[in-house]
């Protein structure tokens, strides 16, 4: 059993080669005018901003400081020796003052 429903089964017609060649060069005509509108698009596209929350922008400032600090690295060896040691005791209440010191310096509230 063949199956020919192409073209309703009647025999495939004859290229046209002149047609074939100008509708080539109709299609590159077209793609030389997408590239110099995709030039400009992207020409337009440079001249998008952004702008930063303030949130934002006070964030990146902390996160600066955070990396500008110098590291007192004495002091982290001996506190990580104390740790592993056991002898590190943590005092809640003031672990909880700074935190709440630290959170509003972030976020601008008080204590």
């Amino acid at each position: 059993m063949s199956i020919n429903n192409i073209n309703n089964g009647s025999p495939k017609a004859p290229l046209d080669n002149q047609k074939l060649s100008q509708q080539q060069q109709a299609l590159n005509n077209g793609s030389a005018q997408n590239t110099s509108a995709h030039k400009s698009a992207a020409v337009a596209a440079r001249a998008d901003s952004v702008s930063l929350t303030s949130s934002a922008q006070q964030l990146n400032q902390v996160q600066k400081k955070g990396t500008e600090t110098p590291v007192n690295q004495e002091r982290v060896d001996k506190l990580k020796k104390a740790i592993q040691r056991g002898e590190y005791q943590i005092n809640p209440e003031a672990l909880a003052q700074k935190i709440s010191a630290l959170e509003s310096e972030i976020f601008g509230t008080k204590a």
